[in-house]
C-alpha cells in the first residue's frame, strides 16, 4: 500500500500525541481522509504497542492487533517531550500544523510548556483538540478533572450501562469501546469544525470533548424519558421501550433483529408470518398499541422466529421488513456486503509472513474517497523524514538520537 494518497484532508497536517484508543482512533479518522498525521510518540514507544493479539509468527511484536487497526496512514515520530531539546522540536513542528490532538489528563501539556496558548501564541490559527474523560478546565471545570478514565468509565457514567443488559440488577457494558470511539468521532467532527473557522478567519481555538459528556449524548433518550415521565429507564434486554417490536428475536441457527418502528412494517411482517387475522386485532393496531401489549407482540414474532433458520427469515423478510441476522466476526468476514464496500482490508504487519485485516473507514466519497492507504508505523519509522522537514540535518538528527532526545 501506498503511503501519501489524495483525500478531503490532504495537506491538513496533524500532531497527535494521543494513546490508547479515544485519540488514536480520532486522529485515525482523520488520517483515513488524506490528513498527514505524525504520531508523536515517547522515545520507547507507545504502550499500546504492546497490547496483542500479535500472529504466532510474529517474533518481532513490534505492533500488535490493536495498535495496527487505529495508527493506519500515520507517520511516527519519537521524541523525549521532557528534554528542552524535543521540547523546542515539538514547538517547531506545532508552528506548521493545522492541528494538535492529545488525551492526557487536564493540565499535563501545560506542564510541560506545551499548551494550547503557548502553541497557539506561534501559531494562532492552530486547532487544539483534547479527549479527556471529564473535560478540560477551558471549557467548564468538572469536579472529576483529575480522575482518569477509560471506555467503561465513560460507559458506566454516561448512561449506557444503565440501560444495557436483562434488568437493572444486572447493568453491562456494550462490547465496543463506545465510551472511546464515540467521544473519538465527536472530537473529530469538532475538529473539522474548528478547522473551517480557522480557514475561513485565521483563528485557531480548543476543542474539548468529555468522554463522560460524549456518552451522556450517545444515550440521548434517557436524558427526555427521565425529563418527560420522571423515571430514570431502566435495562430493556434486547427489546425497545417505545418502539415495539424492535429488537433481537430467535431462530434455529441463533438469532436476528427485527424491527418495526412503523405500522406498514407490521403488516408486512403480519403477512410474511401469515397471520392476517393479526390486521383486525386492535392490540397490534398501531405502534403505541403494540408496545401496551409488548409480551403478546413479542411471542408472536419468537413464535414465528423460533423454528426457522437465519436464512429462511431472510429470505421472508428480505426487502420487505427492517431485518438483519445477528453476525459473528467470521459471518461479517463471509458477506458478501463487506467485499461489495470494501470494508475488510489487508494489510502488510510487520514480522509476520502473511497480510492481517482490519476494518476500513465506513466514510465514502465519490470525489475525495478515503481509505487504508498504509500500515501502522514502527516506532520511530519517520523520525528522520519529519525532523529533516524542519531543516535538521543528518547529522544532528544523529546527534538527537545518540543522546536520546529522539529515536
Amino acid at each position: 500500500m501506498t503511503q501519501d494518497r489524495g483525500g478531503a484532508l490532504a495537506g491538513v497536517k496533524v500532531l497527535d500525541l494521543t494513546q490508547m484508543l479515544a485519540g488514536p482512533y480520532c486522529t485515525m479518522m482523520l488520517a483515513d481522509q488524506g490528513a498527514e498525521v505524525t504520531k508523536v510518540e515517547p522515545v520507547d514507544g507507545d504502550p499500546t504497542r504492546h497490547f496483542g493479539p500479535f500472529r504466532a509468527d510474529d517474533a518481532r511484536k513490534d505492533f500488535g492487533g490493536y495498535f495496527q487497526s487505529t495508527n493506519r496512514n500515520k507517520k511516527s515520530l519519537s521524541i523525549d517531550l521532557k528534554a528542552p531539546e524535543g521540547r523546542s522540536l515539538f514547538l517547531g513542528l506545532a508552528r506548521e500544523a493545522d492541528i494538535v490532538v492529545e488525551n492526557f489528563r487536564a493540565g499535563v501539556m501545560d506542564r510541560l510548556g506545551l499548551g494550547y496558548e503557548t502553541l497557539a501564541a506561534d501559531n494562532p490559527r492552530l486547532v487544539y483538540a483534547a479527549i479527556r474523560g471529564f473535560g478540560d478546565p477551558r471549557t467548564g471545570a468538572s469536579p472529576y478533572v483529575d480522575r482518569p478514565a477509560f471506555d467503561v468509565v465513560a460507559q458506566a457514567m454516561g448512561g449506557a450501562m444503565s440501560i444495557t443488559g436483562v434488568d437493572a440488577r444486572s447493568p453491562l457494558k456494550i462490547g465496543p469501546g463506545v465510551g472511546d470511539i464515540f467521544p473519538a468521532a465527536l472530537a473529530a467532527f469538532g475538529i473539522l469544525a474548528a478547522l473551517h473557522h480557522a480557514r475561513a478567519t485565521g483563528q485557531g481555538q480548543f476543542v474539548d470533548v468529555a468522554m463522560y459528556d460524549g456518552i451522556v449524548a450517545m444515550c440521548e433518550r434517557i436524558v427526555y424519558q427521565y425529563s418527560y415521565t420522571g423515571r430514570a429507564p431502566a435495562p430493556e434486554g434486547n427489546q425497545h421501550p417505545i418502539l415495539c417490536p424492535f429488537g433481537t428475536f430467535p431462530a434455529s441457527d441463533g438469532a436476528v433483529t427485527i424491527g418495526c418502528p412503523r405500522d406498514p412494517f407490521w403488516l408486512e411482517l403480519i403477512d410474511a408470518m401469515g397471520r392476517p387475522e393479526l390486521r383486525d386485532d386492535p392490540r397490534f393496531t398501531t405502534n403505541n398499541d403494540r408496545l401496551a401489549h409488548a409480551a403478546e407482540t413479542v411471542a408472536i414474532v419468537e413464535a414465528w422466529t423460533r423454528p426457522r433458520t437465519k436464512a429462511q427469515i431472510a429470505a421472508a423478510l428480505d426487502g420487505r421488513v427492517p431485518f438483519g441476522p445477528v453476525n459473528t466476526a467470521a459471518d461479517i468476514f463471509a458477506d458478501p456486503h463487506m467485499a461489495a464496500r470494501g470494508m475488510l482490508v489487508e494489510v502488510e504487519h510487520p514480522g509476520s509472513a502473511a497480510p492481517v485485516t482490519i476494518a476500513s473507514t465506513p466514510i465514502r466519497m465519490t470525489a475525495t474517497p478515503g481509505g487504508v492507504h498504509r500500515r501502522a508505523p514502527l516506532r520511530g519509522e519517520d523520525t528522520d523524514a519529519v525532523l529533516a522537514g524542519l531543516g535538521l540535518a543528518p547529522e544532528t538528527i544523529a546527534d538527537l538520537r545518540a543522546r536520546g532526545i529522539v529515536s
